[in-house]
C-alpha cells in the first residue's frame, strides 16, 4: 500500500505583457508581487512579465521605471526583459495585456480558445479606470511613469481582490 502525501496546490500564475517589457509590464509584475506578498500569498500566486517585441531582451527595466518604482517603495532592480513565448499561454492562468494593442497581438498568437480565454486587459479589472489602455510612458517624462504606476497599482489591487477568494479557498 502506497503512502499518500498531500501535495501543495499549483500556484496561480499571471504574466503581464506590454511592448518591450521595460516599462509597464515590469511595473505591474513588481506591484502585483508586492500585493501577493503583503497578503501572505507569495507562494500561492506567481507573476512574471514579458514583451510582445524582442528589442530589449535581457535588459533591465527602463531607469525611469526603476526610479518610479523606487519612489513608491518597490524594488524593480532584478527585472530582465524577455519576449512573450507561446509556452507562456500554457504556463500561466492569466495573460494580462497592458493595452489593447498588446491584447490584439496576444489574441493573434493564441492557438486555442483556451489560450484566448486567458487574455484580459489590466485596466478592465479597475472599476474606476477611465480607459482600457495603460499609456506608454516611454517617450514621456518621469511624471508620466509615476502616473502610469498609479494606474497599475489601482488595477492590480482590483485584480488581486477578484482572485484572492478563489486562491485562499484552494486547499
Amino acid at each position: 500500500m502506497g503512502i499518500m502525501t498531500a501535495r501543495a496546490p499549483e500556484p496561480f500564475r499571471v504574466v503581464f505583457v506590454c511592448t518591450g517589457n521595460i516599462c509597464r509590464s515590469p511595473m505591474a509584475d513588481v506591484v502585483f508581487r508586492q500585493i501577493t506578498y503583503a497578503a501572505g500569498l507569495a507562494g500561492r500566486v506567481l507573476s512574471t512579465s514579458a514583451g510582445t517585441g524582442d528589442w530589449h531582451v535581457g535588459e533591465r527595466a527602463d531607469h525611469r521605471t526603476i526610479d518610479a518604482l523606487d519612489r513608491a517603495g518597490y524594488d524593480g532592480s532584478a527585472h530582465r526583459a524577455r519576449q512573450f513565448a507561446h509556452g507562456d499561454f500554457s504556463h500561466n492562468d492569466l495573460v494580462i495585456a497592458l493595452d489593447r494593442s498588446h491584447e490584439r497581438i496576444l489574441r493573434e498568437w493564441a492557438r486555442t480558445e483556451g489560450d484566448a480565454d486567458k487574455i484580459a486587459l489590466l485596466l478592465s479589472f479597475d472599476p474606476a479606470a477611465q480607459t482600457l489602455d495603460v499609456p506608454d510612458p516611454y517617450y514621456a517624462g518621469p511624471e508620466m511613469f509615476d502616473e502610469v504606476l498609479g494606474m497599475i497599482e489601482s488595477a492590480s489591487r482590483s485584480l488581486f481582490r477578484q482572485l484572492e477568494p478563489a486562491i485562499r479557498a484552494t486547499p
